[in-house]
């Protein structure tokens, strides 16, 4: 929560009081995904006077911001940045309404604006309303920002509360994870607990928690609390140190206890499910009885009805049975013993499936058990090897596994998930004969019919997959796209490309109905 909204409306207030006014002397960076800016209300012969600076770490996992009143630079390995900067007063710091972004505005109209999100994290140079320059190049979709769109404007109000069925999630996006997880403590969430929990927010006491086996910077007390603060840069300066002194153990423990506990979580709601489908069951007259009660009265049910009432002799009570009147009283009993046998066969089947569930969840409560209790991370490995509780990456994977797969008339079409699984698809599982299908000008997929020795790929073929590279892709709603088509071969990455980006050299351009085919 470190980058949360509510928290960075906070710590950018705070950050204004500290460098308003002050100049930036220097701006560098030592390693790959840090930024350091250096703050001072002016330059002295061996140290600046008045100096703040902000350390920006924006790992593709991880980013986070530090701040002090010290920093040693680096003799080696340094690079200065943002030279255009370089002794310009800073004149505000701007918060983006709901998004996880802030700008420190200087003199010429220069900004920087730092998007903390998630793994698409960077540092932006802007002047006026132009992207400059970026201090992660490679996410080149940044280079077409505009500080004028940043604000997201999104009606929170009561009446947009009740329009949208009481679904707050799509009224405050800017909550996050712990913040819903904090609401929905409460079995219903009402409009009153929102606005209790948003207070909160606004005046908040910063605590650093242990959180589904995390480390967070939190604005609410979940989980268990480690330490409190009353002031932001207080609060992100010790959660920084905190999360770098955590050990690879811990960090390895995280990982893998996530995931047990959220398919403990999944197991324990298949148990809630699979015994409330028994107890259903269970409540209801059986199909077998009313077969023998049908059968013991097939004299007293007239022909073509479709009820009747009969004496149950199992309750001791008259129940109404409803008939299929195209059949025989005899046919209609008989229909009920089939219902019952494959009732038994259900029943059989979930008490099997609660047999099975049941054991997964011991093992899994003594997999959580043994993995909090581990002291070493030696230990902690062979434990995880032993029982299989990380995958082997020396394991081989079939393609059928990683991209969507279609087959038309016996050719195979394979389909990239996203922008990293695009990359994977063309650079290593298509071939130079293969034939490479995008939808144009648009966000998609990227979509490859695999080649066959000695065989033409039929138009048909071709017209399926390019609807599929609509289908996936912005266009969907379209009723007809442009799809780009081309060989393999006249599809080539470079270094500078984004994941997902590449060149065509040589296409084809067809207009198709976006669509699924039929298997």
């Amino acid at each position: 929560m470190q980058n949360n909204y509510y928290f960075l409306r906070q710590l950018t207030r705070q950050i204004e009081t500290r460098i308003t006014g002050l100049k930036l002397m220097e701006c560098f960076s030592q390693e790959k995904d840090e930024l350091v800016f250096g703050f001072a209300a002016a330059r002295g012969k061996k140290k600046n006077y008045k100096e703040f600076f902000l350390k920006a770490v924006v790992f593709p996992d991880f980013s986070c911001l530090y701040f002090t009143d010290q920093f040693e630079r680096a003799k080696k390995n340094s690079v200065d940045l943002f030279n255009q900067l370089m002794d310009l007063e800073v004149l505000s710091v701007r918060q983006f309404l709901n998004e996880r972004c802030f700008a420190i505005n200087f003199e010429q109209g220069f900004s920087v604006v730092f998007k903390l999100y998630g793994n698409r994290a960077n540092i932006i140079l802007f002047q006026n309303d132009e992207v400059i320059d970026l201090f992660h190049s490679k996410i080149v979709a940044d280079k077409n920002l505009r500080i004028s769109t940043l604000d997201r404007f999104i009606d929170q109000s009561y009446e947009a509360f009740v329009a949208h069925n009481q679904d707050y999630h799509k009224l405050f996006p800017t909550f996050g994870k712990i913040v819903n997880a904090y609401l929905e403590q409460e079995e219903s969430i009402t409009w009153q607990k929102i606005r209790d929990t948003i207070d909160k927010l606004e005046n908040p006491i910063y605590y650093i928690i242990r959180w589904e086996h995390q480390l967070h910077l939190s604005l609410l007390p979940i989980g268990e609390v480690l330490q409190e603060f009353q002031q932001p840069i207080e609060a992100i300066n010790a959660f920084y140190i905190l999360y770098n002194k955590v050990s690879t153990l811990d960090k390895e423990k995280a990982v893998v206890l996530r995931k047990l506990t959220k398919e403990k979580k999944q197991t324990d709601m298949y148990l809630k499910d699979a015994y409330q489908r028994l107890e259903a069951v269970d409540s209801t007259i059986k199909n077998e009885e009313i077969g023998h009660i049908l059968m013991a009265n097939l004299h007293q049910i007239p022909e073509r009805a479709e009820k009747v009432e009969l004496f149950d002799f199992y309750r001791d009570k008259d129940i109404i049975i409803k008939l299929k009147p195209e059949l025989s009283p005899q046919k209609n009993a008989e229909n009920f013993y089939r219902k019952a046998k494959n009732e038994k066969i259900e029943i059989e089947k979930i008490m099997e499936n609660i047999e099975n569930r049941e054991e997964l969840l011991k093992n899994l409560n003594l997999h959580i058990e043994k993995i909090e209790q581990a002291e070493h991370l030696k230990a902690l490995r062979n434990y995880l090897k032993a029982n299989k509780l990380v995958s082997n990456a020396s394991q081989a994977v079939s393609y059928k596994d990683l991209f969507k797969r279609f087959e038309v008339e016996g050719f195979e079409i394979l389909v990239g998930r996203n922008a990293k699984n695009n990359d994977l698809l063309t650079q290593q599982y298509a071939y130079k004969e293969d034939l490479w299908l995008h939808a144009r000008d648009a966000q998609g997929s990227h979509v490859v019919v695999k080649y066959k020795a000695g065989k033409k790929i039929p138009n048909t073929v071709k017209e399926s997959a390019a609807s599929l590279a609509a289908y996936y892709s912005k266009r969907r709603n379209e009723t007809l796209a442009p799809v780009i088509l081309t060989q393999k071969k006249f599809v080539r990455k470079t270094k500078d490309l984004a994941e997902g980006q590449v060149i065509v050299e040589k296409e084809e351009v067809v207009m198709v109905e976006p669509k699924i085919p039929k298997e």
